[in-house]
Order: structure tokens, then sequence, then C-alpha cells
């Protein structure tokens, strides 16, 4: 495969290059350091926050199901109301042996 390199510029203010190749002065590593914890901040930043989102939005998710879960169960009658109607067809039907 070939190799990747970034394309060559004819201007020296944006090319980019390699520190551990290049013979550097120690304010220019410096420097670069600098920028580099500048850009790793920023990502950071912008990193941290997705996360909260995605972690309120998943927490939102997770407590409505819980909620809608609750709710839903405590709806559910029917076999409180079959039972009833089973108790209430006992006692007015006729009293048998097997009763």
């Amino acid at each position: 495969m070939a190799e990747k390199r970034p394309p060559k510029s004819d201007s020296p203010f944006a090319t980019r290059i390699d520190p551990a190749k290049e013979n550097l002065s120690r304010d220019q590593m410096h420097f670069i350091k600098q920028a580099e914890l500048e850009q790793w901040k920023k990502k950071t930043s912008k990193l941290r926050t997705r996360n909260v989102v995605t972690g309120l939005a998943i927490g939102a998710l997770v407590l409505s199901i819980y909620g809608y879960t609750f709710y839903s169960v405590s709806q559910e009658r029917i076999m409180d109301e079959i039972d009833e109607e089973a108790k209430r067809a006992r006692l007015k039907g006729p009293k048998t042996g097997a009763n």
C-alpha cells in the first residue's frame, strides 16, 4: 500500500514536522507541548459534554421504563376482578357438598 503523507506545502507557516526527527530547540518543543495541551483541553471538554448528555439520556430512558413498568403493574387489576367475581359466584350459587 502507498504510504499516507500529508501534502507538502510551499508555505513554511503551516508545514507539518516530526519533532522526533527534527532538531528543535527547547523553546520550540515547549511551544509544541503547550499547543498540544490546549488542543487536548478543547477535545476533552467537548467529549465530556457529550458523555454527560449521553449519560443523562440513558438515565432518563431507564427511569422512564422503570416508572412505566410500575404504572402498568399498578393498573393490572384483572386478577383482582376475576377473584371478586369468583367469590360472588360462590356466594350466590347453590350450596352443594362440592362447594
